[in-house]
């Protein structure tokens, strides 16, 4: 596990690698897969939750719609419940999605199956389908090309698909975690 720790300066500091970071250092390493620890230098404070919100603040000044409005209200509405409430409700959306795929997909094999597609012509469909999600009513699957969508999608900023799973993973983790540190703080 990374340990950073802040000063009073509010300046990060990766005790490992023994130089100063900054919130994007952070977001880097975790998505490289590093467990992130933030502690206050002089208290000892747990400051990990309040550093990894600050991150995802950031990001959603950066880049305008970072996670649907959906996933923020469901935050802000399970206030002081335990987390893994807080799961349920911000999986629903994810899981959603999750559905509209896999009835692209089937939909997809039935017209292949059925002789009204060829193989490769339906592959190649159902996968600028499954790439293009939200952003049908923009534009028809037959106008991008593939570079045109890899930008599209950027510029949006929508995660592929192994960094939701990531976060969800990474979420999984977290609540995990909280929810034993809640466990133990009502046994005290």
């Amino acid at each position: 596990m990374r340990l950073i720790k802040r000063y009073p300066n509010r300046k990060l500091y990766d005790t490992e690698y023994k130089k100063y970071v900054t919130l994007n250092d952070i977001s880097g390493l975790i998505r490289e897969g590093y467990e992130v620890q933030v502690m206050d230098h002089s208290s000892g404070e747990d400051l990990t939750a309040v550093t990894l919100t600050q991150i995802i603040f950031e990001q959603e000044k950066r880049q305008a719609g970072f996670l649907p409005r959906s996933v923020l209200t469901g935050l802000v509405r399970a206030g002081g419940e335990k987390l893994s409430t807080l799961r349920r409700t911000l999986a629903l959306p994810l899981e959603l999605l999750h559905h509209v795929d896999e009835e692209i997909d089937q939909r997809m094999r039935t017209l292949i199956r059925h002789g009204e597609l060829e193989e490769a012509e339906g592959m190649r469909l159902r996968d600028k389908l499954l790439a293009i999600g939200s952003f049908r009513n923009e534009t028809s699957a037959s106008e991008l090309r593939e570079k045109d969508l890899e930008r599209m999608l950027v510029r949006y900023g929508v995660p592929s698909r192994s960094e939701i799973h990531e976060l969800g993973a990474q979420l999984e983790s977290v609540i995990k975690k909280v929810d034993t540190m809640l466990d133990d703080s009502e046994s005290i």
